[in-house]
């Protein structure tokens, strides 16, 4: 069988109903990699070792390993046990006795690793020309740039090479080659993703990230590396998002200022960036402008400050006994790292500290912001002509993220059309604040699907640390009890109507506010109900709070769906006043006032 995408949900398939072995699917791989001219790799593994992989599935249960016999292929700054990682520099290669603990969950979980990918040496630059093994080539015109730093295994997720790529990001090194290849790039919530096995650029802000080809795809990924390494001092674990964004059919998305947006002179970006805010507000965003200016200012501390002395302090060792070795451009930015003292490095700390302040404070306004990933593309000529401010121009939206520690997706957005730069593609990003994941790449997929790069399918779910609880009466939004549901943090979701399969009640005994659905199993009628989601912490202290005989049980909807919603014991009914047949507690409220 010839497998004509990569795709999770494919793979997946094609094994299940034996149409594809891991076995089969290596031995095209081999086929497709036999030739590189792209510079993809720095290390693929040899044809015996990729077999041995798969070979060490046999006999292994499908169902109990997520992402069995899917291949991925890993930046040569994460270790591969046996496999030499290089950063991108000869000189510096060391082999591992064991895998990155990211890359061990990966094999563990049953994917098949097929090498190690060209990257911006020491990973610093977000363009993919600054190898000493050649510039890594567009997947869609040779003659453009992939983006960097994690330039080698994006592509190789776009031409078809693996299902997914480890990347890392610093200042965007996961996204920009995500929207240059026409894929997803995921950068996770810093600490999400353990750094152990991981050469780091700034250990600070570093984090991996996952190139893919769907945002579904991602998230399936995401399950399985997201966890706890208690030998990384940076791990931290995943906490509960405030509201998921990404499933509701309303959310607030920001968007910046019209004069606030660089394309650099592109104006076709500029146009597929407008097309990509209609599409979201399809999808059910409110778009709110958003002022991204102390955004961008937070974004030039990354390279005007002791970040860069961060950078030297990783490799400072190996950089003084042998500076000759690195490339010029990266010998030229870590080398300045020297003028930075202690003194600057607390100082811009402060810095950073009060715009993380003013930053955030838009939270409060919307659920997240949607930018261009970049604002053009270049030639590999113009890149290496203008090598330094080109790639800060490619980090006009992405500098800032890891800093604020904000969680994003790379998601693609069209292709350009006009002149030399047709058949390019475009794309965007979606951030928001740390452990957002979930929201994000849900998102990301229905835009994705919107913009019709590819099909998604059902999969796995980051956990979202969230409830969803149906209220009928006065927890409604607008009545006297709404309070106990936003004070606890929670956020509208949806109105409903159940199934028709309850009686409906006024129940007797203080203020008209205590309404009762018991499920009947006949003359029973369709309740509406408004879906209100809620912090999974705060659940429990909102129903201790639900006096007898109310309580939260299951609750059928009229579409089939089971929630969480408020019931009541059927002895109750007992004396109450039947308003069934009104099926709304904001009906029987205004007949009150009325009569």
């Amino acid at each position: 069988m010839t497998v004509s995408t990569f795709n999770l949900a494919t793979l997946r398939a094609a094994y299940l109903d034996g149409s594809l072995t891991p076995f089969s699917l290596v031995e095209e791989i081999i086929g497709r990699t036999a030739s590189d001219p792209n510079n993809v790799w720095i290390h693929r593994l040899s044809d015996d070792a990729i077999r041995a992989h798969a070979k060490a599935l046999d006999g292994k249960d499908i169902a109990t390993l997520p992402l069995y016999g899917i291949p991925f292929a890993i930046k040569d700054n994460i270790d591969l046990a046996g496999v030499p990682t290089t950063a991108g520099c000869r000189e510096f290669a060391h082999t591992p006795t064991r895998s990155a603990f990211v890359v061990q969950r990966l094999i563990d979980a049953g994917a098949i690793p097929i090498g190690k990918t060209n990257l911006d040496q020491f990973a610093t630059g977000l363009n993919g020309t600054r190898s000493p093994f050649g510039h890594c080539h567009n997947a869609f015109n040779p003659d453009y740039i992939s983006g960097g730093s994690s330039s080698g295994s994006a592509v190789a997720v776009a031409l078809g090479y693996c299902s997914f790529g480890l990347g890392t990001d610093t200042a965007g090194s996961g996204r920009v080659p995500a929207a240059f290849n026409n894929i997803v790039g995921h950068k996770p919530s810093l600490g999400w993703l353990s750094s152990t096995g991981m050469v780091p650029a700034c250990r600070s802000v570093d984090t991996m990230s996952v190139l893919a080809l769907t945002a579904e795809d991602a998230e399936i990924i995401m399950t399985v590396v997201a966890a706890f390494d208690a030998e990384d001092p940076f791990s931290r674990r995943a906490e509960g998002h405030a509201f998921d964004f990404g499933s509701a059919p309303k959310f607030r998305i920001g968007i910046p200022r019209a004069d606030q947006l660089e394309f650099f002179g592109n104006g076709e970006c500029r146009q597929l960036f407008e097309a990509a805010l209609a599409r979201v507000a399809a999808l059910g965003g409110e778009c709110i402008e958003v002022d991204l200016q102390p955004f961008l200012d937070t974004a030039k501390l990354l390279y005007e400050g002791p970040w860069v002395a961060e950078r030297y302090a990783a490799i400072r060792d190996f950089f003084e006994a042998q500076p000759e070795v690195l490339l010029p451009v990266i010998r030229d930015i870590l080398g300045g790292a020297k003028k930075w003292s202690a003194a600057d490095a607390y100082s811009f700390g402060y810095q950073l500290r009060s715009a993380k302040q003013t930053c955030d404070s838009v939270w409060q306004n919307v659920d997240c912001i949607l930018t261009p990933t970049t604002g053009t593309i270049y030639t590999i000529a113009e890149m290496q002509a203008d090598p330094i401010r080109l790639n800060s121009n490619l980090g006009h939206y992405t500098n800032f993220m890891n800093l604020l520690d904000y969680s994003a997706t790379a998601v693609p957005a069209g292709f350009q059309q006009a002149g030399k730069l047709r058949g390019l593609p475009f794309g965007v990003t979606l951030f928001a604040p740390a452990h957002q994941d979930g929201p994000l790449l849900r998102l990301s997929a229905r835009m994705q699907s919107a913009v019709a790069t590819g099909t998604v399918a059902s999969s796995p779910r980051l956990p979202s640390g969230q409830v969803r609880v149906a209220v009928c009466g006065a927890h409604m939004s607008g009545l006297p009890l709404n309070g106990q549901l936003t004070s606890r943090g929670a956020r509208l979701v949806e109105t409903v109507i159940s199934a028709p399969e309850y009686k409906f009640y006024a129940l007797p005994g203080g203020p008209p506010f205590r309404p009762g659905m018991v499920r009947v199993n006949s003359d029973g009628g369709a309740i509406e109900m408004e879906v209100w989601e809620l912090p999974a912490r705060e659940f429990g202290s909102f129903v201790a709070g639900i006096p007898a005989p109310l309580g939260i049980g299951s609750v059928k909807l009229r579409d089939g769906r089971q929630v969480h919603g408020f019931v009541c014991e059927a002895a109750a009914a007992t004396g109450a006043q039947d308003i069934t047949a009104l099926g709304n507690w904001r009906k029987y409220l205004a007949a009150g006032k009325a009569a």
